[in-house]
């Protein structure tokens, strides 16, 4: 594939080599979830790689790490998931997610695993009570969730039946105990709401029952309930303000008022449990947190009884899983367009920063790497939107193919953390545009709450505005563009293909959605009523669902079409795309599919990750390269 790309670059050969290679980048692992043990001695997480976890204790100060899950193993980061694992208060023993869905207790040193509760349900996001006794958890079933606590089962003893703490809320996540252990707190909200519409802060005696909503409602988005260690406060993320900002109540729930208001958002969207972009002190006078600035998530300071707040750490990058130990060290995942992700330590009392687990080969990052631009550009209605570019670091005197890269949700965000796939296709002489139109979050809820009803209309004509700038600004081959997405950014690549298929020379859709009428009966519980927002409430919106679904439009898709999918994907059944392909070839288009036996909801396996990377390449190659 080098030499094809050599065509471009004439006398200049080399010019289009990779030092990126797909088998490189599929040996790239995932870690996920820092948390303290109770004496800061030592740092649990999950470590993922080829859809297997491990829960792994590493020594703060140096040493080998030692996993401690094998039987049942750990549940693998991934898609929706979250809320992995949990610390006991004498620091001996962890409860974690296994790969069962069950939660399992087992020593700190490793061993044998005992169950926790008898549960017919999915369970996760573990909260050990602060007296060690018991463990409050989300239990999921088919058409319900729930916060539930459960009695820790001695050794021998047979696992307890959990019983209820939350009311009738359709969905509840990320509980977390007082200090003291006589109040609950976690995040709620009802359908159709997603919990970025409208969810709520709930505080909760676990014995008496007394509820209190302590915010959030229809039309504010809360997250990360957290008490503060000396059991003074309870703080909380709120987008009242428009911005998700960082805010604290009394710990019964009461007075909430706003810490760190600033128009930059301080969390980002709730699709999972286990979240933390802030932490607080061990003595509660100070919080560590994360302020998203155009993607680059920055380390900032308040100083709770002042609000006073200072940078620690605002290099570019994305931050995530901040945890503050009694020992007065944050530990936290970096990473950079540059910098796959790393687990870090900040000891605050030096500002040394060390790293102690990588999730790359060696070599990786020694290879030339790109970092992005940030733009601006005004959509055709006169709204100011956001994005980046990548561009390749050697010039060549042809213009340069352009591949846009489409984000999922659609209620995300293309933050500049590590991506390998941009890096390589940057390396091979494209330069990558990562969007971020109407619907994404980081820039305010006005922002994301913009795609309500015009999903389809919105994500198109913003991504489509952002290319043509990227085409006027120069240096961009307005016949060589390519789009490219998953699951929602697969959608938008459907869309462009079909309504603008004209400026788009090929399209790379990975399990997206086809028919969103069929995707409200077939799609996981989460996202089942996601539609009401994003096109409308049925019936009223009944026509919107057959004008924007790409199933009703393949035969306008003439531009070449390549399509993946796994067979086992609960979010965006393979049944979406089987019948895309199917109506594209129908009409005479160009498609090309590949289904990925076992695969759900994106890449989970080394060899899936490394064929899906070699067939997109081949196929832009045929199809936009080599046009």
């Amino acid at each position: 594939m080098t030499m094809i790309y050599e065509r471009l670059a004439g006398d200049r050969p080399g010019l289009w080599e990779s030092a990126l290679t797909p088998r490189m980048l599929a040996q790239v692992a995932s870690v996920a979830e820092p948390r303290w043990s109770p004496d800061g001695g030592h740092l649990a997480y999950i470590s993922s790689r080829g859809g297997e976890g491990r829960l792994v204790v590493l020594p703060a100060a140096g040493g080998p790490e030692l996993q401690i899950s094998s039987d049942p193993p750990a549940q693998a980061g991934g898609a929706y998931s979250g809320g992995f694992h949990d610390w006991a208060p004498d620091g001996r023993s962890l409860v974690y997610v296994a790969r069962d869905g069950k939660l399992w207790i087992v020593s700190a040193h490793g061993g044998r695993s005992r169950r926790l509760a008898e549960d017919d349900g999915r369970q996760r996001a573990p909260a050990w009570s602060p007296d060690g006794r018991s463990i409050a958890y989300v239990r999921e079933t088919a058409d319900a969730s729930a916060i539930a606590v459960a009695l820790i089962p001695r050794e021998g003893e047979s696992p307890s039946w959990p019983r209820r703490v939350s009311g009738k809320a359709d969905f509840v996540i990320d509980p977390t105990w007082s200090p003291g252990g006589d109040m609950i707190a976690w995040q709620e909200w009802d359908i159709p709401n997603m919990p970025w519409d409208g969810s709520r802060i709930v505080v909760a005696n676990p014995e008496s029952g007394e509820r209190r909503i302590v915010a959030g409602g229809e039309n504010e988005a809360t997250a990360q309930p957290r008490f503060s260690p000396d059991g003074r406060y309870l703080a909380f993320l709120s987008d009242r303000s428009g911005w998700l900002n960082l805010w604290i109540a009394t710990a019964d729930g009461r007075d909430p008022r706003p810490l760190v208001a600033e128009s930059y958002e301080h969390g980002g969207p709730t699709w999972g449990p286990g979240a933390r972009t802030f932490a607080w002190s061990p003595d509660g006078s100070r919080i560590a947190y994360l302020r998203n600035d155009r993607g680059n998530w920055r380390l900032r300071m308040v100083d709770v009884a002042t609000g006073a707040t200072w940078g620690i750490d605002e290099s570019d990058g994305v931050r995530a899983g901040l945890v503050w130990s009694s020992r007065n060290q944050l530990a936290f995942l970096h990473s950079a367009a540059t910098a796959p992700t790393s687990l870090q330590i900040l000891d605050l009392s030096s500002g040394e920063t060390r790293t102690v687990a990588l999730t790359a080969p060696g070599g990786l990052t020694e290879a030339g790497l790109a970092a992005p631009e940030a733009i601006e550009w005004t959509g055709r209605d006169g709204v100011t939107l956001h994005g980046h570019v990548y561009r390749p670091l050697r010039s060549t005197r042809y213009p340069t193919p352009l591949l846009v890269m489409l984000h999922g949700g659609p209620t995300g965000q293309f933050g500049v953390g590590w991506n390998g796939i941009i890096q390589y296709f940057v390396q091979r002489g494209w330069a990558v545009f990562t969007p971020d139109y109407r619907g994404s979050t980081g820039y305010g809820r006005a922002y994301t709450q913009a795609l309500r009803e015009h999903w389809g209309v919105y994500d198109v004509n913003d991504t489509m505005d952002g290319i043509e700038h990227l085409i006027r600004t120069g240096g961009i081959d307005s016949g060589r563009v390519a789009v490219m997405g998953g699951s929602a950014g697969g959608y938008t690549v459907l869309m462009l293909l079909a309504l603008v298929g004209d400026r788009i020379r090929a399209g790379v859709d990975l399990y997206g959605v086809t028919d969103l009428w069929e995707l409200n009966e077939t799609t996981h519980r989460l996202e089942a009523h996601y539609n009401h927002h994003l096109i409308g409430p049925l019936p009223e919106a009944a026509s919107r669902y057959i004008e924007r679904s790409p199933i009703f439009l393949a035969d306008r898709i003439k531009s070449p079409l390549l399509v993946l999918q796994g067979d086992a994907d609960p979010v965006v059944p393979r049944s979406q795309s089987d019948a895309l392909v199917e109506a594209v070839r129908r009409a005479g288009g160009t498609v090309e599919y590949h289904v990925y036996q076992g695969e759900g909801h994106g890449w989970s396996r080394a060899e899936t990750q490394q064929n899906a990377l070699e067939t997109i390449d081949r196929f832009l190659i045929r199809y936009v390269i080599l046009r």
